[in-house]
């Protein structure tokens, strides 16, 4: 299979959908490709990138830690999302650390080039614009969680966003979420979260297919 042109790429790329020939063409000059490996950092919290990021094969988890080493988990990064804008927007350091789950492709624009682009593409701005009121609104959503769900609603609340259609309208959980990631998320113990794993299985709430994949059922929402 041919090696696809940056421009081609970027084609791909929401951000960048609604550009003119001559705007993809310039950004498409401007961006270079970079592949991070499982576990490396795309951006680090507390530091500068100098950079925007954005998501082309792979997938990240986007995570905050205090000076304890306890990690929140706030996000997970799929192809077609971006990082970074907010540090190049505001000018502070990485909120922030997003590390690669697995092998990750990304589209580098240096900051530059983001500053150069952003107001000449009135389709980009509004494209970031809409990014960063996503992200603003799953805080929301969280901060919500954590307020006013207790740690069984907080659960079933995560598996539901991890939760996509299969073909015949059922909700499945297709990547596999450990025990301790899913602590991580919703700011409750292992031990706590993997009780109620437990007790969420057995009252049938969730299914285990023969592929590993996890089947959501309808009344599991009664608890989210």
């Amino acid at each position: 299979m041919a090696l696809l042109s940056n421009k081609e790429l970027i084609r791909r790329v929401p951000l960048f959908s609604l550009l003119t020939d001559a705007q993809a063409t310039s950004i498409a000059d401007s961006v270079v490709k970079r592949r991070f490996r499982r576990g490396e950092r795309i951006v680090e919290q507390g530091k500068k990138s100098d950079a925007l990021f954005i998501l082309l094969t792979g997938r990240a988890r986007v995570i905050a830690a205090d000076s304890r080493g306890r990690e929140v988990i706030f996000a997970t990064l799929r192809p077609g999302d971006h990082v970074g804008e907010m540090s190049l927007i505001d000018d502070e350091p990485h909120s922030a650390t997003v590390v690669a789950e697995v092998q990750t492709d990304v589209l580098e624009l240096s900051r530059e080039e983001f500053a150069r682009c952003l107001p000449e593409n009135s389709s980009m701005a509004y494209a970031v614009m809409r990014g960063l009121v996503r992200r603003l609104r799953q805080a929301d959503r969280k901060i919500e969680s954590l307020a006013l769900l207790d740690v069984y609603g907080r659960v079933a609340h995560t598996l539901l966003e991890f939760a996509t259609p299969d073909k015949d309208g059922q909700l499945v959980i297709r990547e596999k979420v450990s025990r301790q990631d899913l602590a991580k998320m919703v700011g409750a113990s292992r031990e706590m979260v993997s009780r109620v794993m437990k007790d969420i299985e057995e009252r049938g709430f969730v299914q285990y297919a023969e592929d590993g994949s996890m089947l959501i059922k309808e009344r599991l929402t009664s608890l989210g």
